[in-house]
C-alpha cells in the first residue's frame, strides 16, 4: 500500500447506465470530480474513457466494488469486475478494485436538495468516484506515515 510516485489515478464510479469518474494525485493527495459517461454500449464507455486516459495519462485505475453492507458480493459486484478487466485489457494499465459500500448514498447526502433529474444523477456519481478515490488516497497516506 506504498504511495505510488507523482501518480495521476482515474476512479470509477461503476452503473450500468452510468459511470463518473474523478481524477486525482498521489503527490497532492486529492480527488476532485470529473465527468459522468454515459455510454449506450461498452465499446462507446471505453472509448470515452479513452479520451480520458490519453488527456490526463493516468498510473492506475480504480474501480468501486459495490457489495452489500456485510461486504458480500452481489450481481452489481461481478459486472464492475468484468468492467475493472475490461479496463485493464483495453488501456494496459494497472486495475484496483475499491470497496465502494455506500458511496452513491454519501454523495446523494452531501449534494443540495436542488439537484434532481439528470443532472443531479450525473453530478452524484462523480461525487461517488471522488470518495472512493479520496478513501484510496487517504489510505495510502495513513500507510505511509505507519511505515
Amino acid at each position: 500500500m506504498a504511495p505510488f510516485p507523482d501518480a495521476t489515478v482515474l476512479a470509477f464510479d461503476f452503473g450500468t447506465r452510468r459511470i463518473g469518474v474523478a481524477i486525482g494525485n498521489t503527490i497532492v493527495g486529492a480527488a476532485h470530480p470529473l465527468v459522468t459517461i454515459e455510454g449506450d454500449s461498452l465499446a462507446t464507455t471505453l472509448a470515452a474513457i479513452g479520451v480520458l486516459v490519453d488527456e490526463w495519462r493516468p498510473q492506475r485505475l480504480l474501480v468501486g466494488m459495490p457489495v452489500h453492507a456485510d461486504g458480500t458480493p452481489h450481481a452489481m459486484t461481478a459486472r464492475a469486475r468484468r468492467f475493472a478487466d475490461a479496463l485493464a485489457a483495453r488501456f494496459g494499465l494497472p486495475v484496483e478494485p475499491v470497496d465502494e459500500r455506500h458511496t452513491t448514498e454519501i454523495a446523494q447526502a452531501a449534494l443540495s436538495a436542488g439537484r434532481r433529474g439528470r443532472k443531479g444523477r450525473a453530478a452524484r456519481d462523480e461525487l461517488a468516484a471522488q470518495i472512493i478515490l479520496q478513501a484510496w488516497l487517504d489510505d495510502r497516506a495513513a500507510a505511509a506515515r505507519n511505515s
